[in-house]
């Protein structure tokens, strides 16, 4: 598997680009945004690649930092995505927004990008809000109680405004069967 590529660039297109390594080019495809802040022709670049390899095809997916790459490969798990559409999820913006914007259930995260429609979208998000959830080092808010009503499945903005109307100087499960009662009306 190429997970790595250092070397100068060759050719850039409209989806891909093509990089000397060791006078080998090798073809790696490019999100949109990463197409519009390459280095110019001729200059180093070095990029962290994901090896598609399929019965008819062998094609590279490429990555200025680690963390996208860890991102796309997460979103080629859910059923339906392809590695096209990841490639232009992983870089719809900073990740930790991303993550955030899935957390809180957020279908617009994927406007924009083409086949994925608020059907797909949602589907994509109840996949990755579980993924998302088990990462280490993922940070809860600083609010136990909202922690505890997004377990439940409602978003963070449900959680925040049902804990609004309920004192703080609650305990914690007080706190949250209140909610749980103002959510249910």
């Amino acid at each position: 598997m190429i997970s790595y590529l250092a070397g100068k660039l060759l050719l850039k297109k409209d989806k891909f680009i093509i990089i000397d390594v060791a006078q080998v080019g090798y073809k790696v495809f490019l999100s949109h945004k990463s197409l519009l802040s390459l280095p110019k022709i001729g200059e180093d670049i070095k990029l962290f690649t994901y090896h598609n390899i399929k019965e008819e095809a062998s094609d590279l997916y490429g990555f200025f930092q680690y963390e996208e790459l860890d991102f796309f490969e997460m979103l080629m798990d859910i059923r339906g995505v392809g590695p096209k559409a990841a490639l232009e999820i992983s870089a719809v913006g900073p990740l930790e927004k991303i993550k955030d914007r899935v957390l809180s259930q957020d279908e617009n995260v994927f406007a924009g990008i083409p086949g994925i429609g608020s059907k797909k979208a949602m589907s994509i998000i109840l996949e990755l809000t579980g993924k998302i959830k088990m990462l280490p080092g993922r940070k809860g808010s600083a609010d136990p109680a909202e922690d505890a009503l997004a377990q439940l499945g409602f978003t963070k903005q449900q959680a925040k405004e049902a804990l609004r109307e309920v004192s703080t100087t609650l305990p914690m499960e007080e706190r949250i069967k209140m909610a749980l009662k103002s959510l249910g009306k």
